[in-house]
């Protein structure tokens, strides 16, 4: 008897009378197919339920049970809909949960176990919902091709999703498209939120930085009533959201190039209800054709957001400037001279500073709002010399672009997370005010 289609959450089990159950129990063990992740249960009229791993259970074993191990047992396959955890399971740590699952269905498939199998299983992945996207350095063995798909669906049961994706490496196709593989699953859309915010995307086509949550939170927190700012890298609305959602700007020009991102984009203003705030501008910021239209400008792409400086100053408004909050990549390494603006970084992000604000206010003019308070450590010299030289840039840039001098301020380094050993991303809140007219 074939149990019904796989619902999601449900295991197959072999069902006897309870005085068998020691047998059944003994047999399937051995086989290497008794499912220990989950509790042996009483059915309702009495008999015995021994769930079982894969997706249902071969004749030759059924046949086998009923006559040879308990002959003249009721022998038949159901589903757990609503299976219990063993208490091994439950003692388990989801990576040592895996290991255990997948070494005992390799080795009943006839492949043996080894200590490279083990060491080439994930460590740590991200999931999004009922979807786990896994690292780039897994699964790499030659064995494993072999036992692709069924393999899949073993290690989402284990770590209890539905969809498994692979990530690669970043493109550099200039879209900053992610090379990831869906491995289980029939679309790669997840949802995730963030300080209420909604964020629905492809994990196969966007990329999405947990890291940047410190800078998403911190810009939530600014105060940009009455404001209109460009947003050159909008991607999936990252930073966009948080300043419709929560900073309360008025209007936000977001630009992107991704058409994947794009869509997810538009998905994201409607879902959070500030599509009516936002215009989207589809193609190269760099031929966007706004000018003089903006308080506050975000430049969040990293490593280098350095393309984007010419457009950020022609788009700043002329009577009163604004803010310019600009990512960058900064390597620290100790003895090594500053890197310059626009310098690569590596592609693997990796863990998160504490949210922490370095301050420098303004001598003679009341700068504006940028969200942080004075720390009681200074930042890293290599943050401030790159600082520096940007805002020796950006002040060239102006002239050239307004025909006359600006000033500028930085009011804050922001940093947002360790990017690669020595390379820190943080972000410069820099202020921008085209000098008074003399006379």
């Amino acid at each position: 008897m074939e149990p019904e289609v796989g619902k999601p959450g449900a295991v197959v089990a072999v069902v006897t009378e309870a005085r068998f159950t020691q047998q059944y129990r003994v047999y399937l063990e051995k086989q290497q197919l008794l499912d220990r992740r989950h509790r042996v249960e009483k059915m309702p009229d009495g008999t015995v339920a021994l769930p079982v791993l894969g997706k249902t259970l071969p004749d030759q074993h059924l046949k086998e049970l009923r006559t040879r191990v308990a002959p003249g047992s009721t022998c038949m396959l159901t589903q757990l809909l609503h299976p219990v955890p063993s208490k091994a399971a439950q003692g388990c740590s989801p990576a040592q949960r895996l290991c255990l699952e997948v070494s005992r269905w390799v080795e009943g498939r006839g492949v043996t176990w080894s200590a490279e199998l083990e060491a080439d299983l994930p460590k740590s992945w991200k999931r999004h919902g009922n979807l786990l996207l896994l690292s780039e350095d897994c699964f790499q063995a030659k064995q494993w091709k072999n036992l692709e798909p069924e393999l899949w669906e073993t290690v989402a049961a284990a770590l209890g999703v539905q969809r498994l994706a692979r990530r690669g490496r970043v493109s550099p196709d200039g879209t900053r498209t992610p090379e990831v593989t869906l491995l289980l699953g029939d679309h790669g859309w997840v949802e995730h939120v963030d300080n209420g915010i909604r964020y629905k995307f492809d994990v196969t086509q966007c990329m999405f930085s947990f890291g940047n949550i410190t800078e998403k939170l911190r810009v939530a927190s600014l105060s940009c009533a009455g404001e209109v700012l460009v947003d050159l890298y909008a991607g999936i609305g990252y930073f966009t959201l948080p300043f419709l959602v929560h900073a309360g700007a008025a209007f936000v020009h977001a630009c992107e190039w991704n058409p994947h991102a794009v869509v997810a984009l538009r998905t994201n203003l409607e879902i959070n209800g500030v599509a009516d705030r936002c215009q989207i501008h589809f193609g190269d910021n760099r031929k966007l054709k706004l000018s003089n239209i903006a308080d506050r400008v975000n430049l969040g792409l990293i490593p280098s957001s350095e393309e984007g400086w010419l457009v950020a100053c022609q788009v700043l408004r002329q009577d009163a400037g604004g803010i310019l909050h600009i990512h960058q990549n900064v390597e620290s390494f100790p003895g090594k001279n500053i890197q310059p603006p626009g310098s690569s970084g590596m592609e693997e992000e990796r863990w998160s500073y504490p949210q922490q604000i370095i301050t420098k206010q303004g001598k003679n003019r009341t700068t504006r709002d940028s969200g942080g308070e004075m720390l009681a450590g200074a930042p890293k010299p290599e943050w401030k010399k790159w600082a520096e030289s940007a805002e020796t840039r950006i002040a060239a840039l102006l002239q050239q672009v307004h025909g006359k001098p600006w000033k500028t301020q930085i009011l804050h380094i922001q940093p947002v997370k360790s990017y690669a050993p020595h390379v820190d991303h943080i972000v410069l809140d820099l202020e921008c005010y085209p000098c008074p007219l003399v006379g």
